[in-house]
């Protein structure tokens, strides 16, 4: 059996796919996924299988998962005894093939679904270095994911000897963009879809750039208003410093890098209406809402990432513009922030947002 267009791939026989057996054996990468769930969250274990890892043809190094320096690094799982279903995901952030192992991988596992997933074609805060043009690397990981999902299915056949009678995408945050994307321009390869929390790319807006700067200058400026102008919920104050600190000059740093490299200046003074190379790059990954398979989004209205606003409630609109609204489900979760790491901190204020992701997932909507 071998990943069909793969360039290198190991193949393993394990007792355990899920993380209880590969975090031991060395087939996931915990700090991959650290911070992505919270510690309630169900463990799921004892699903003897294949795995594969491996990569497809590229010129780019920053993944170095195995030493290998590798990008366009998958991990493909086939358990042993298979419902019938495949499940595809792209990492969410800038991580790689192993982020979803806790949030997506273990679960589906346990219900005997195979799963696959991608690294996007490029990781970490210097994902952008391959870049030629801006938007380059953005672009290529929609296309990593197509890749992976015809490969996946391949695979999948192979191994079992019939196709699967599903296939979903599913992802989180930039993971979750990709499962919009996907449904949007290739909806042949899949069933349905479930995104928590996608990322929104539009040239006329909404976009990252439109609520990240706002919400630095106003954090500095210490002004509340601001940040709620910005699109973040004024009940979620208490989770500023946090993502201010960690999240929004960070994002808003690499994002530009990627998208609008010729700028200079603070992450704070940005200003996309006067950033037309911004503007040309996002055009080659933006989003339409024309998705053609049935699309469950998930979105927490504490989201101090990604707000709701100006993301998941925006995309709904897009779908409705595009007459597609039949087609999507969308459940807005009062008290969901975008990470769940963040619940055990405040248990009593956050709603983790995983096992809704991993229920949308089980069960068509």
């Amino acid at each position: 059996m071998s990943v069909p267009g793969a360039e290198y791939e190991e193949l393993a026989h394990l007792d355990d796919l899920t993380t209880t057996g590969t975090a031991i054996s060395g087939h996931t990468n915990p700090a991959d996924y650290a911070g992505t769930t919270h510690a309630g969250l169900s463990a799921p274990s004892g699903v003897p299988g294949v795995q594969i890892d491996g990569y497809f043809p590229s010129t780019s190094q920053t993944n170095t998962t195995h030493g290998w320096h590798h990008d366009a690094q998958f991990v493909i799982r086939l358990p042993e005894q298979w419902s019938g279903v495949l499940v595809v995901s792209g990492a969410p952030g800038v991580r790689t093939q192993y982020a979803n192992d806790v949030a997506i991988s273990d679960y589906v596992l346990s219900l005997g679904h195979a799963y696959a997933a991608t690294d996007k074609g490029n990781s970490g805060v210097e994902f952008y270095a391959g870049s030629r043009q801006p938007g380059d690397a953005m672009a290529e990981w929609n296309e990593r994911m197509t890749e992976l999902t015809r490969a996946a299915r391949e695979t999948v056949e192979q191994h079992y000897g019939r196709p699967a009678d599903e296939v979903i995408a599913a992802g989180i945050s930039n993971g979750g963009y990709l499962v919009r994307w996907q449904l949007e321009n290739h909806p042949e390869l899949y069933t349905r879809g479930v995104d928590l929390e996608g990322t929104l790319w539009t040239a006329d807006g909404p976009n990252p750039f439109r609520s990240l700067p706002p919400a630095i200058k106003g954090y500095e400026q210490q002004s509340p208003e601001a940040v709620v102008a910005a699109g973040f919920d004024p009940a979620s104050d208490f989770l500023w410093e946090y993502h201010y600190t960690i999240y929004w000059r960070l994002t808003q740093q690499i994002y530009t890098a990627e998208l609008d490299p010729s700028y200079d200046g603070d992450e704070a003074e940005y200003d996309y209406t006067q950033r037309p190379e911004a503007r040309a790059a996002i055009e080659r990954i933006a989003l339409t809402g024309r998705i053609g398979r049935p699309l469950v989004t998930i979105h927490g209205t504490y989201d101090c990432l990604l707000p709701i606003g100006a993301n998941s409630d925006a995309y709904a609109d897009l779908v409705r513009q595009a007459g597609r609204s039949e087609l999507h489900t969308y459940h807005r979760v009062e008290a969901g922030n975008h990470l769940d790491g963040l619940v055990d901190a405040h248990p009593d204020r956050l709603v983790p947002l995983v096992p809704l992701l991993r229920e949308a997932i089980r069960t068509p909507s």
